[in-house]
């Protein structure tokens, strides 16, 4: 005879403990690799890591009791000394993959001395990472996250049960990410309706870029911050909340595209002490041309997430989740 077992009831106390445990358990498990600096992969995951760790203790701090070591200023700081470091990696294998095989001789051998340069400031970030891994900061956070794994200290409201407040817990995020003045750069309101500018060149591109960019680059974090929060939910919804999480990624990714061709000639710019234009032409074109096929991509989802019927249908499938899954 089979004994019916009561089935487990999910409380926001379950998942953001999950939550927490994976996070910080995924940034301590690449600590040793980063400070050996062997391999590019180990900073790219343990700052993902401490980045969803940070959205985690933001998102869900009214639900649990944080140590104090623990706060978004803190590990903020961290993350940024990792981000640092990560740029200069992947800025290198940009100017390096990607664009140094589609330049002149003349202008490949201008950017192997930009790469120098590149190399002596990647150096010196290495240097404040492995400063970080030795700080009383960084320790702190290490031991505060691993004493409360241990013994978990939450607000009421971690008694609630998934299905009473995954919802709520979500739709606030959404509604801050369709609601981001971003996605009206580059359109016009006619008639109380959104029309998306379709009269763009390279040129007009760029000089949106330039006077959008901050809010461009705002919505890119909304979207990372959303698409972390969605993530650690996917097990209790179906197919259409996967496709709105694929979507808000793509999101994340074009706009990053655009932010960091943006960077990459300002500092170029730095470095070369004048216009890219100037010593780097073939180049300049390419990351002009980059810049406007992304916008392209990024039209499109404007046109997807600015339709009523998208963001109706976003909102009730957040409003409905699954929580036998």
């Amino acid at each position: 005879m089979t004994l019916a077992t009561k089935p487990t009831v999910k409380t926001l106390a379950n998942s953001t403990y999950n939550a927490i445990e994976k996070h910080f358990n995924k940034t301590c498990k690449w600590e040793k690799a980063v400070k050996n600096d062997k391999d590019a992969e180990a900073l790219h995951q343990m700052r993902v890591g401490m980045r969803r760790l940070r959205t985690t203790v933001t998102r869900f701090n009214s639900i649990v009791n944080f140590p104090k070591a623990a706060n978004d200023k803190s590990i903020g700081k961290i993350a940024r000394g990792l981000g640092s470091l990560r740029d200069l990696d992947v800025l290198k294998e940009t100017l390096k993959n990607k664009y140094q095989p589609e330049l002149p001789k003349k202008e490949k051998a201008i950017l192997d001395k930009v790469i120098n340069t590149l190399e002596k400031q990647r150096i010196d970030a290495l240097t404040d990472v492995k400063a970080i891994f030795k700080s009383e900061r960084y320790k702190s956070l290490k031991t505060s996250l691993k004493e409360w794994l241990e013994k978990p200290s939450y607000q009421p409201l971690a008694d609630l049960t998934i299905q009473q407040a995954l919802p709520d817990l979500l739709l606030p995020e959404v509604s801050s990410f369709l609601l981001h003045p971003g996605w009206l750069v580059g359109t016009k309101v006619q008639e109380n309706k959104v029309v998306i500018s379709t009269d763009f060149d390279e040129k007009k591109v760029d000089k949106q870029l330039l006077t959008s960019s901050e809010k461009l680059h705002d919505l890119r974090k909304q979207a990372k911050g959303l698409r972390y929060q969605m993530e650690l939910f996917t097990n209790l919804y179906g197919e259409g909340y996967a496709n709105y999480l694929a979507q808000i990624k793509e999101t994340q990714e074009v706009l990053g595209s655009m932010q960091d061709s943006i960077v990459l000639g300002e500092w170029l710019e730095d470095v070369l002490e004048s216009k890219i234009s100037k010593q780097l032409p073939t180049l300049a074109t390419l990351l002009a041309k980059n810049r406007y096929e992304k916008w392209q991509e990024w039209q499109s989802l404007q046109e997807r997430f600015l339709k009523l019927e998208s963001r109706h249908e976003f909102h009730l499938i957040i409003l409905h989740p699954d929580v036998n899954g």
